[in-house]
C-alpha cells in the first residue's frame, strides 16, 4: 500500500466519523467530478455545502464498505457501498426510514498529499428503485437478462 491509498482511506474514515472539516484530505480548490445527479462541485467549501450536508440530512446511520481499493501511483480507486437510513428528503422522496445500499465508484488524484481531483459514480437509479421509484419505467436492459440471474 502506498502514501496515495494512505490519504484516501484515512479520509474515507473521517466521512465514517461524519466530520466537517475535509481540509486535511483535500486540495482547498479541489474538484469533486460526479455524475448525472450528483452535479461538480469546485473546492472544499462547495463539496461540503452541496454534497455532503445535502446526502447527510437525507441519509443518517451511515457507514461505508469500501470492497475493493486500486492504487496506481497518485491514482487510487474503488468501488463499494454507503449503508444508511433514508430518514431525509431525497430527490423529492419524503423520509422512508428504509435501510439503503448506495452503490458508488470513486477515483481520485493526489497530489502533494491531499487529493486535487475526485471523479465518482455514485447510483442514484439503484437508491430510487430501493425507495420504489423506477427512473426506467420497466423499461431499463435488464430486462434483456437471463432469468435467475
Amino acid at each position: 500500500m502506498g502514501a496515495a491509498l494512505d490519504v484516501v482511506q484515512d479520509m474515507e474514515a473521517a466521512l465514517g466519523r461524519a466530520e466537517t472539516d475535509m481540509r486535511p484530505w483535500f486540495h482547498e480548490d479541489f474538484i469533486w467530478d460526479g455524475n448525472r445527479g450528483c452535479g461538480v462541485k469546485h473546492g472544499v467549501q462547495a463539496f461540503f455545502e452541496a454534497w455532503q450536508k445535502p446526502f447527510r440530512a437525507a441519509f443518517s446511520d451511515r457507514s461505508f464498505v469500501t470492497e475493493r481499493w486500486l492504487e496506481d501511483g497518485n491514482w487510487v480507486a474503488c468501488f463499494g457501498h454507503c449503508k444508511a437510513l433514508h430518514t431525509g428528503e431525497f430527490l423529492g422522496i419524503a423520509p422512508t426510514e428504509k435501510q439503503v445500499k448506495i452503490p458508488y465508484i470513486d477515483f481520485w488524484e493526489i497530489q502533494k498529499g491531499r487529493i486535487a481531483y475526485n471523479k465518482v459514480s455514485v447510483d442514484f437509479a439503484d437508491v430510487l428503485a430501493q425507495l420504489g421509484k423506477d427512473l426506467f419505467a420497466g423499461e431499463g436492459w435488464e430486462k434483456f437478462d437471463p432469468l435467475g440471474l
